[in-house]
C-alpha cells in the first residue's frame, strides 16, 4: 500500500541530520517536524525571518504576529531569532542552509523543479523556492508520486514553469524513494507492498533499480 502523508512526512524526517539547519516548503513538508527522530535536533528556517520555528501553536496559543513564510501561524523555540527577510535570504543564498524539503508538481529526469506555478492558476507569488533550491546543501523533494488525475509527477522533461534546473538531490513519494543521479533516476527504496513495476508504471522515465531493492511486505 502507498504510504500515508504522516508515514511519506516520518521517512522524509530521515533524512536530517543532527543539528542540520533546514527550509520547509508549505504543505506535506510542514508535518516532517513532528517525526525528527530522538536524539536528532534540527534548526528550522522560515526565509521571512525566523530561526529556530517551533511546532504549530494550539489554540490558546496564537499569536497573530508571528507568522512562517506560508502565513500560518508558528511558535518558536529557545534561542530562536528574528531578522529581516534580505538577511534570510542572504543566508539561503549563502550555503547556509544544510537541507531544504520542498514539495513538487513536476520532478523532471535531470532534476528539474517545477512547484511553483500552475499556467492559468491564480499564483501568489514565486517565494524563496527558486533561492533555495540553488542555496541548499541539499534538496529533497516531498510529494505524492503522481498528479490527483493518475498523470505522472516524475517525467522526462517538466511542462510546467521551472522553479530550478538540476537542482534535486532526492524524490521522497508515497510509494518510493528516488535519488536523482547523472546516470539517472535510481530507485533505492519501495513503499511495503508496492512493486517495482507499480513505481516504474506511475514514473515517466525509465528507472534504474539500485541493487537489493523489492517488494517488502
Amino acid at each position: 500500500m502507498p504510504l500515508t502523508r504522516i508515514e511519506m512526512a516520518a521517512r522524509a524526517a530521515l533524512e536530517l541530520a543532527d543539528g542540520a539547519y533546514v527550509n520547509l516548503g508549505i504543505g506535506l513538508p510542514t508535518l516532517v517536524p513532528n517525526h525528527v527522530p530522538d536524539g536528532v535536533t534540527v534548526v528550522l528556517q522560515s526565509e521571512n525571518g525566523i530561526l529556530g520555528v517551533g511546532p504549530y501553536p494550539t489554540d490558546d496559543a496564537v499569536d497573530a504576529d508571528l507568522i512562517n513564510a506560508g502565513k500560518e501561524t508558528v511558535t518558536t523555540l529557545p534561542g530562536a531569532a528574528f531578522f529581516d527577510s534580505a538577511l534570510s535570504f542572504g543566508m539561503i543564498r549563502g550555503g547556509k542552509i544544510d537541507a531544504a524539503i520542498l514539495g513538487a508538481m513536476q520532478v523532471s529526469a535531470s532534476g528539474d523543479l517545477a512547484n511553483w506555478m500552475i499556467p492559468g492558476k491564480m499564483v501568489k507569488g514565486p517565494g524563496g523556492a527558486m533561492d533555495l533550491v540553488h542555496g541548499a546543501a541539499r534538496v529533497i523533494v516531498l510529494m505524492e508520486h503522481v498528479a490527483k488525475d493518475g498523470t505522472p509527477k516524475i517525467v522526462d522533461a517538466c511542462s510546467l514553469p521551472l522553479t530550478g534546473r538540476g537542482v534535486v538531490d532526492r524524490i521522497i513519494t508515497d510509494l518510493a524513494v528516488i535519488d536523482v543521479t547523472d546516470e539517472g533516476l535510481v530507485l533505492t527504496e519501495l513503499a511495503p507492498g508496492v512493486t517495482i513495476e507499480e513505481v516504474q508504471d506511475a514514473t515517466e522515465p525509465a528507472l534504474i533499480v539500485a541493487p537489493g531493492v523489492a517488494a517488502r511486505p
